[in-house]
């Protein structure tokens, strides 16, 4: 894996890019250091602790780097968004993430491991999740730099994810935001539940739409817990049409309504404004 990046401010050195900017981790950034994954733009070999200017290429070329998981060659996910770090695609309602058990390859992760083997890749690795009921554009990184840094721009919300549902009554307030911690519910294998001393998290949604005996919400996640969307809506009495897990209202075919519809954020490798919407809704 290469490509070229270019300094956009003065002074900093490839070890404040790659630990500071980046936020990698030690182990990586020696593995960098040892492979001479980096190099300037003649390929010659750069000192890490020295002050470049801004506009300076720099070039990187990274060992080859695989995925514990199984490709799958017969599903084909559509893809909206695709360069050499990263690919944002649509999950079906109904597939997993990623395996569960050994030898399942059913999932998102194994069908988008086979498009990029198919077109010379041998990496991929999600780079978050999405429950298995509910669909929508979901990220995966193409090489470990990259999952290393968009990791660390997921942990400091600079990944923006914006979902739809419909719930259950007519939500009363125009614009909100539910802020309870969630924790496991020690009643349930997979159910999470507001505790105090569960896991800071954040819902922010406005209304688009009442109507009879529901509201369709928009929703932006700040932060990303296991069925946090699910669980904060149960919370405040509006669970999500056919989400029975958390007491939403039974559908005909079992399914709930919770669509992740966009994705936003600024590319840490081109510095471009990203923003990929799924049209399908």
């Amino acid at each position: 894996m290469e490509w070229n990046y270019e300094i956009q401010e003065d002074g900093i050195t490839v070890e404040e890019l790659l630990r500071t900017e980046w936020g990698l981790g030690k182990k990586v950034v020696h593995e960098m250091r040892m492979a001479k994954s980096v190099t300037n733009a003649k390929h010659q070999e750069v000192v890490w602790k020295e002050p470049l200017e801004k506009g300076t290429t720099l070039h990187f070329k990274l060992p080859p780097a695989s995925s514990p998981y199984e490709p799958k060659h017969d599903v084909e996910l559509p893809i909206l968004f695709e360069d050499d770090h990263f690919i944002i695609a649509r999950k079906p309602k109904g597939m997993a993430t990623h395996p569960n058990e050994t030898g399942q390859t059913d999932t998102f992760i194994n069908a988008i491991l086979g498009h990029i083997i198919r077109n010379g890749g041998s990496y991929g690795e999600h780079v978050h999740r999405l429950d298995q009921g509910t669909s929508g554009l979901l990220m995966v990184a193409k090489h470990p730099v990259a999952k290393n840094v968009m990791d660390r721009m997921l942990e400091q919300k600079q990944l923006v994810r914006d979902y739809e549902a419909v719930v259950k009554g007519k939500v009363v307030n125009r614009t909100g935001t539910i802020d309870f911690p969630l924790g496991r519910d020690r009643h349930h294998p997979t159910r999470r539940r507001v505790s105090p001393s569960g896991q800071s998290a954040v819902t922010h949604y406005r209304v688009l739409k009442h109507m009879e005996g529901k509201t369709l919400l928009h929703l932006t996640l700040e932060t990303g817990r296991t069925h946090q969307i699910r669980a904060h809506l149960s919370h405040i009495n509006h669970p999500i049409i056919g989400d029975e897990l958390y007491d939403g209202p039974m559908t005909q075919d079992g399914a709930y309504h919770l669509h992740a519809f966009r994705m936003s954020f600024t590319h840490p490798f081109t510095g471009e404004k990203i923003v990929v919407e799924d049209t399908s809704r």
